[in-house]
């Protein structure tokens, strides 16, 4: 049996599962700037599915590097939530 494809399904839900509260944070305490963080890791991540040769590895990793440019995309649009009241916005951030 190969389970290959149901642990990178698997791993695939639990990134981007981690992404959506990772965006929530990051503009709390970072605001919209955090894009550049989402962009470094997305590159990183990137070149890491690039460089591997093994196939698991190489799809995780692109599946946070593109979760990390979707997110970029989040934190601006998290901004417009904060601004409709859905989310709170940090009272010791400008």
């Amino acid at each position: 049996m190969h389970f290959e494809g149901i642990l990178a399904g698997l791993a695939t839900f639990l990134v981007i599962g981690l992404f959506h509260p990772l965006v929530i944070k990051a503009e709390y305490y970072l605001g919209v700037c955090s894009w550049w963080a989402f962009l470094f890791l997305g590159l990183v991540a990137s070149a890491c599915s690039i460089w591997l040769s093994g196939g698991f590895w190489s799809i995780i990793f692109g599946v946070v590097a593109f979760s990390s440019f979707w997110s970029i995309k989040e934190v601006f649009e998290q901004r417009k939530r904060v601004e409709k009241g859905w989310f709170p916005r940090n009272p010791k951030r400008r």
